[in-house]
């Protein structure tokens, strides 16, 4: 990470000086299973960033062992997020490209007498592997002799074991206090498409066993990853040692990012799918790469959060989601038009407005930077308010629009309102106002004084919108901390409004950004939108109580 030292940065710098390396090269390795989140952004900026800190480079694989969980489409989503976050890899690998060196691999360590073919089910493989405190079980078939071994393994891999049936073991140690050491499981049958590789093989390598062959056949410099996997870099360590692999990679590990009130988990994720709670992997609601795009955060904002969080070696707790919140809304601050949008609009007919007229009165378009220019808002007779800027029987100190007041629009005039409309449930459905044509906004009008200023859009000249609100997808509040995950969501996560935007929105596209005065930032849906339905996501909010610590 550029702009700060951290404990992978000072050993990727030891190692270069010392001589070790002459390049340091790094990977992301991600499994396509599913779709890349936030966590995933602090491994992929660490391994892009310091390989190019340091003149190095960066490949992406794609760790395909285990055909059952993945796909092409998320190979696809996971190039799309990374290409997005402003990365270019060196080269794009594929674990299954490595299968047959996988194999060869294993031969040689059945040679040397360290792997073996057990016939126990997974469930008694599991039962005899021990405890914490007590040792495991030793396989009956631990000895098999090297010819047995190379015998069986050939069958596994010709297809003439059934799914579970057997399994290629290394031999290591039992009584390991790494349970991770105590004969893990190398190769498992199943009978499969692979999504690169076709059917040529119904053998895949666990993830364990294939991961330090990829990096070691890469020469990757330096491994990073995160904290769950530094028990088993011992294991890694071994792989590479008897498998007698060309290059010594080195494993590093690194704290998780995790995040309040949102959900990472794969499983709980693919839950509220199947539930119909959210619409897909990239639901605005969650913390996924794709969903963050959807609903307007930039590349830029994720970046800085992340680099902000800097690197530990240790876990610490999640980080509050407002500290995210706060970088969107400061590069968003002066790159975004600031507009006007009437989300749950309420009529207001000026009574004494010249009816069959309108005017364009001028604005700025980011009072903050100049450069984004100016645009025209058309005013006329009958104009949006928002529901909440009026009420009948206001409490003390509301400064907005009651039986009575006067307030400022926003870009134009003094109004008063002068009267209501009320359906027969009771409802004020349109407003009755005055407005004084000598209070036009610019004019240096300083006759009197309003305390309040409304923002509007005009009935007659707007593009009509549907507004989509979002809150926390789960609450991690306290009252929440111990309740199981289905009880966490929080049922109220999405609220759709219809209304109206100024009439210089019309032609907005795709992910396009703006602040609407009071509302917060906002950005054009990419998957709703059609030519008669604008649908707009609320990124965040406009204030917060969050601060950066330095």
């Amino acid at each position: 990470m550029e702009h700060t030292s951290n404990f992978i940065k000072t050993i990727m710098k030891k190692d270069l000086e010392s001589g070790k390396h002459d390049e340091i090269i790094t990977r992301f390795p991600p499994e396509p299973n599913g779709y890349l989140h936030i966590g995933h952004v602090r491994a992929i900026l660490t391994n892009f960033e310091l390989a190019k800190e340091f003149g190095g480079k960066t490949n992406l694989r794609f760790d395909d062992t285990n055909p059952l969980k993945e796909d092409e489409s998320y190979v696809h989503a996971i190039k799309n997020d990374i290409e997005w976050l402003g990365y270019k890899w060196n080269d794009l690998f594929y674990a299954s490209n490595y299968f047959d060196i996988m194999f060869e691999k294993a031969i040689v360590l059945i040679k040397k007498g360290v792997a073996y073919v057990d016939d126990q089910s997974a469930d008694e493989i599991r039962e005899n592997r021990g405890t914490l405190t007590e040792p495991g079980k030793v396989s009956p078939y631990r000895d098999r002799t090297v010819g047995e071994n190379l015998d069986l393994f050939e069958r596994m891999k010709k297809g003439e074991f059934e799914d579970g049936s057997k399994v290629l073991r290394a031999k290591i140690d039992m009584a390991s206090p790494n349970i991770n050491l105590r004969d893990p499981v190398l190769y498992r049958v199943s009978h499969v498409t692979h999504h690169n590789t076709g059917d040529k093989w119904c053998i895949y390598p666990m993830y364990d066993y294939a991961h330090p062959i990829e990096d070691a056949i890469e020469a990757i410099t330096h491994s990073l990853c995160t904290l769950e996997f530094e028990a088993h870099r011992p294991l890694y360590d071994w792989v590479v040692r008897e498998c007698e692999m060309k290059h010594t990679p080195r494993q590093i590990e690194f704290a998780k990012l995790r995040l309040t009130d949102t959900v990472l988990s794969k499983r709980n994720l693919v839950k509220l799918v199947e539930d119909g709670v959210i619409d897909g992997f990239d639901d605005p609601r969650i913390a996924s790469i794709s969903g963050l795009r959807r609903r307007g955060y930039t590349s830029e904002s994720l970046k800085q959060f992340v680099r902000e969080t800097g690197l530990s070696k240790s876990e610490s707790g999640k980080v509050d989601f407002r500290m995210l919140e706060h970088f969107i809304r400061q590069d968003l601050k002066l790159k975004a038009n600031r507009t006007m949008s009437v989300i749950d609009p309420l009529k207001v007919v000026i009574t004494n407005y010249p009816e069959g007229e309108h005017e364009y009165l001028p604005a700025t378009n980011n009072p903050e930077n100049e450069e984004l220019g100016k645009r025209e808002i058309p005013f006329s007779r009958e104009i949006y308010i928002e529901r909440e800027d009026f009420m009948e029987n206001p409490p003390k100190k509301y400064r907005r629009l009651y039986p009575g007041n006067e307030v400022r629009l926003k870009h134009a005039y003094f109004i008063k309102c002068t009267d209501f409309i009320k359906d027969e449930d009771g409802n004020v459905v349109e407003i009755r106002a005055t407005y004084d044509p000598e209070t036009k906004s610019g004019t240096g009008f300083t006759g009197r004084k309003v305390k309040g200023t409304i923002h509007w859009v005009d009935a007659s000249h707007n593009v009509p919108a549907e507004f989509r609100l979002y809150d926390h997808l789960v609450l991690d509040d306290e009252a929440n901390e111990d309740k199981p995950f289905s009880e966490r969501v929080n049922p109220n996560s999405l609220h759709v409004y219809n209304g109206f935007l100024e009439e210089n929105m019309k032609g907005i596209k795709p992910y396009d950004k703006f602040q609407f005065y009071r509302h917060g930032y906002f950005s054009v849906d990419p998957n709703d939108t059609t030519e008669s339905n604008l649908v707009i996501n609320r990124i965040v909010s406009l204030k917060s109580s969050f601060k950066i610590n330095k």
